[in-house]
């Protein structure tokens, strides 16, 4: 039965995008931190001997890699920082979320390459 009065209809639809929105979100959230784990073990695997380049090449993939990653850091804390306002919007913050999303995946991709250009060296 629908309502008499429409403001309460209002608020009851402002309430399920609020709880959709958040659900949304708190999926976006845990695929944030499941990435930031990735990017962390890659950091670590890029740190180590195994993964030293072989030439000028190499190098500057590396360079941009390690700077890459201090900004995705920097990103993943500000998007943390945002989640704990409260007056935050969810629609800005989901697309935030996406948005560093995209980030993990273009740097897990060179990522890959960087580790397929110096393994042929092997």
């Amino acid at each position: 039965m629908k309502s008499l009065n429409p403001l309460i209809d209002k608020q009851t639809a402002m309430t399920d995008i609020d709880a959709k929105d958040t659900v949304k979100i708190q999926e976006l959230l845990v695929r944030m931190e499941r990435n930031n784990n990735i990017i962390q073990r890659l950091s670590k695997k890029l740190n180590s001997y195994t993964c030293e380049p072989h030439d000028s090449h190499c190098f500057e993939k590396l360079y941009d890699l390690r700077h890459n990653f201090k900004n995705f850091s920097g990103q993943q804390n500000q998007i943390m920082r945002l989640l704990k306002q409260k007056n935050v919007v969810a629609e800005g913050l989901r697309k935030e979320i996406q948005l560093h999303l995209e980030r993990f995946k273009k740097l897990e991709r060179d990522i890959a390459s960087y580790l397929l250009d110096i393994n042929q060296y092997s």
